[in-house]
């Protein structure tokens, strides 16, 4: 079995970065799952609390990073850049410093990102470049940016019905999972 970890950066229940996230998981191919990962409760960064020990939640997050062979990072676009509440849990997983490696180093990682605007994501996603560079992740362009525009169109109450988004959504991570199995092998 395949097991990616997928995060959502948006802590609003009805997020449809979140129900992006869970789509995908539902269309993963056969031999593989999508691990949900929350950020709900990593609190904000601070080198004071680091000082007494990672929080659990933090501790929690790394582990299940470091055990996945890939990572969807499924990023909103908060005025044009990337979420602050994601940001700061990629920070608290990044420490220490010599966990970078174990966590990150090397590891496949696929953007997506959904918005209610035209754009897709697309600013968001460029200003995640540097930092998955910093943190030496590989990221899988395979299949071009996957970017979902104008969401109060494509979603409803039971999450992604555009039956083309659909197909589209479950090809990418169909593509994704390949290359994560033969860069593992």
């Amino acid at each position: 079995m395949t097991t990616i970890a997928g995060i959502a950066g948006s802590l609003r229940r009805g997020s449809y970065n979140r129900a992006l996230l869970r789509a995908a998981a539902e269309l993963m191919p056969e031999g593989a799952a999508l691990r949900v990962l929350s950020i709900d409760d990593v609190p904000l960064y601070d080198a004071d609390v680091e000082a007494k020990g990672i929080p659990a939640a933090v501790a929690a997050l790394k582990e299940s990073l470091a055990a996945a062979a890939g990572l969807v990072l499924v990023t909103p676009e908060y005025n044009s850049g990337i979420p602050g509440v994601l940001k700061n849990a990629i920070d608290w997983m990044s420490r220490p410093g010599s966990d970078i490696a174990r966590v990150f180093g090397g590891k496949s990682v696929a953007l997506v990102g959904a918005t209610p605007g035209g754009g897709g994501t697309i600013l968001a996603q460029s200003a995640w470049l540097p930092v998955l560079r910093t943190l030496r992740m590989e990221l899988w362009t395979a299949q071009g940016p996957f970017y979902v525009s104008g969401v109060g169109k494509v979603f409803d109450d039971n999450g992604l019905a555009d039956q083309e988004l659909r197909e589209r959504l479950r090809k990418y991570m169909a593509g994704f999972v390949e290359h994560v199995r033969e860069h593992a092998g």
